[in-house]
């Protein structure tokens, strides 16, 4: 049954709760990508991303506030599929030369869904009219933009080789 009451504002919000379970979830989950990374380039890429991620958390928190509303999140399919599948990676691909070239596409796919969370959320508050949120939002979506060119030179310049 169609929600015919709701607003684009209504919509901002949910997805701000999906974006902000998402960020919990992908803490969880770097500790564990960090030790399973078999080069010391890609180890320190996930503690740096990890010291990001809280901080957008914490982002996320002062836009909740803003918005006079309770941070917490709603459930997130997408990154719960996301994060498994670069779980099973790490299983499946453990002690072979490809593990971080898996890690590393399983990272990406993380940065790539936040990128598209972070470009609408911040499109909508603009069109909403949260200047101020729609700047915080911006913060995170560059930070996300750079940790995924970062991930890619990774890629490109050493463990695509080495995995091959």
């Amino acid at each position: 049954m169609a929600a015919k009451g709701k607003t684009l504002n209504d919509l901002f919000l949910h997805t701000l709760k999906d974006i902000y379970y998402a960020e919990k979830q992908i803490v969880k989950a770097l500790p564990k990508m960090a030790k399973a990374a078999e080069t010391k380039e890609l180890k320190e890429a996930f503690a740096t991303h990890l010291t990001e991620t809280e901080g957008q958390i914490e982002r996320l928190e002062e836009i909740f506030r803003i918005l006079g509303k309770e941070a917490r999140g709603v459930q997130c399919e997408a990154m719960a599929g996301i994060i498994e599948e670069g779980r099973e990676v790490m299983e499946d691909f453990a002690d072979s030369v490809a593990l971080d070239a898996g890690i590393l596409a399983a990272a990406q796919a993380v940065e790539h869904y936040e990128i598209t969370r972070y470009g609408t959320l911040k499109t909508w508050a603009s069109e909403l009219g949260m200047n101020d949120v729609a700047a915080l939002l911006d913060k995170t979506l560059q930070e996300e933009k750079k940790t995924d060119k970062l991930l890619t030179q990774m890629a490109e310049a050493r463990v695509n080789m080495k995995a091959a």
